[in-house]
């Protein structure tokens, strides 16, 4: 039997996850380690030393020692099965300092490229994005056609977009 990594899939996956299942796996863990095992093989083959080396049997001994160092790997950790409920508390609501810090950059960059907009253009975006007004409406407050209106916006947005992808 040769290492056609496709054929020994095809012949043996499902055989291998079917032993670990026996052996008290869920279905998803064999699958996980089944896969975890092929991976292995086409990383580092194993050195064919004699005439009668049988990739199967190579196979089903990588997926075994997988699920025992699985299994030992699971005993050290101790887990505790949560709710919802109880998992919404133990979750801390208020973001990292890294969070804060990128949030405080990307408004600072915002801003100053609404400074750097036209009067009116920075008016129409700030109508529309933080007023909620529709084009038609900024367009009857500031006296201009609801192309125009729309136009101004738009290129707002866009120099926002290419402003932030600079900086």
């Amino acid at each position: 039997m040769s290492w056609d990594i496709q054929d020994l899939f095809r012949r043996h996956a499902n055989g291998m996850s079917r032993s670990l299942l026996r052996k008290g796996f869920n279905p998803e863990t064999a699958a996980d380690l089944t896969q975890d095992a092929f991976l292995r093989v086409i990383a580092k083959p194993p050195e064919e030393h004699t005439e009668s080396h049988n990739p199967c049997a190579y196979l089903y001994r990588a997926v075994r020692n997988l699920g025992i160092n699985h299994s030992r790997r699971e005993a050290l950790v101790s887990t505790v099965p949560l709710d919802d409920a109880e998992a919404l508390n133990i979750a801390d609501p208020s973001p990292s300092q890294e969070s804060i810090i990128y949030s405080r950059q990307c408004l600072w960059q915002t801003n100053k490229a609404l400074s750097e907009l036209p009067e009116r253009t920075r008016q129409a975006f700030e109508m529309h994005r933080l007023g909620e007004r529709t084009i038609a409406e900024i367009a009857e407050e500031l006296g201009i056609s609801s192309t125009r209106a729309w136009s101004l916006i738009r290129d707002a947005y866009r120099h926002l977009v290419i402003s932030v992808d600079r900086s």
